[in-house]
């Protein structure tokens, strides 16, 4: 078992000079954790600097509250990013300066063996962002067909022994329900023929239970393209990813935004005489350096992309 780690933000330098901050700026931390980027933000902000930040998780906003009491230039709202426009009208905000996404999960949830979200650490198997609701994943796990299981662990595990993994957690439920992690770790390990050297073998797995519970594809995909009615033009989008299938969509996005889509189909009989445009790309992708994945082995996988948002051209 590993140790525990403390939460560290990734890619805090790359962030902060890929937001473009001003001291008076408008910013939007749209997945706070423990608040890691938002404490660097606000170094930069001056009196009239404001942040919202925002999360699912109610324990998240608790401890943002109590790090951050007194503060004026910050407020912590509850809830999902996918509602960012809805987040920033109840705020009175109509326009922002940079908004940051950092997907995945915070080292507190995967170090607190009750949120369910390791393989090594003991305790339900729930994986919910926020408790409060739905059902846990254990219920789904229990009830869903063997396909679907398959289908799930394949498209967001890009797991390659899914068949193999749900035919063995439908064999074992059929003995008895499968409720906390040390039993699905289990079943994993045995049903996996290879082992990768430094990887648990439920680590795939683990991953796309994960991401089905808290509907995270939809909810990015809801959330960059909340963001552009709320940039304001010369704003700027920071993403950061943690596997393949977030950065694809992101990737996609802002390919998409900055009219190259069309540059993948260059055989078209009929070109689009114009094309719609609101997004630039700033840089290429960004991982972290040498240094800090070693310090921090959790940012190794991380990948931030950047854009900004320029004002439409047909």
């Amino acid at each position: 078992m590993t140790e525990d780690l403390p939460h560290r933000p990734v890619l805090v330098d790359e962030v902060i000079k890929a937001l473009k901050l001003r001291p008076e700026g408008r910013y939007v931390d749209a997945t706070f954790g423990r608040g890691g980027h938002t404490a660097a933000i606000l170094e930069h902000l001056g009196v009239a600097g404001r942040i919202l930040a925002i999360d699912r998780d109610p324990e998240a906003i608790e401890a943002g509250r109590k790090r951050f009491a007194g503060d004026a230039r910050i407020a912590l709202i509850r809830g999902r990013f996918s509602m960012l426009r809805q987040h920033l009208e109840s705020s009175g905000i109509t326009a922002v300066d940079a908004i940051l996404l950092d997907l995945g999960v915070s080292s507190p949830q995967l170090d607190e063996g009750l949120r369910g979200f390791s393989f090594m650490r003991p305790g339900p198997l729930d994986m919910r962002m926020d408790p409060e609701s739905g059902p846990p994943v254990s219920e789904w796990l229990n009830a869903a067909p063997e396909q679907e299981i398959r289908e799930l662990l394949e498209t967001l595990g890009e797991e390659r022994f899914a068949r193999r993994i749900a035919h063995a957690i439908v064999v074992e439920r059929g003995s008895a329900a499968i409720r906390n992690t040390e039993t699905l770790a289990r079943i994993i390990r045995q049903a996996v023929p290879v082992h990768e050297r430094g990887k648990h073998p439920a680590t795939r797995s683990f991953q796309a239970l994960r991401m089905h519970v808290n509907q995270e594809i939809s909810e990015l995909e809801q959330a960059l393209s909340h963001s552009m009615d709320a940039l304001a033009h010369g704003g700027r989008l920071a993403v950061i990813s943690f596997h393949s299938i977030e950065d694809r969509i992101v990737k996609q996005f802002i390919r998409a935004g900055e009219g190259r889509d069309q540059e993948d189909l260059p055989d078209l009989p009929i070109r689009p005489a114009a094309r719609t445009i609101h997004l630039k790309r700033i840089g290429r992708p960004i991982r972290p350096s040498s240094r800090e994945s070693k310090e921090n082995p959790r940012a190794r996988s991380a990948v931030l992309r950047v854009a900004e948002r320029v004002r439409n051209d047909a």
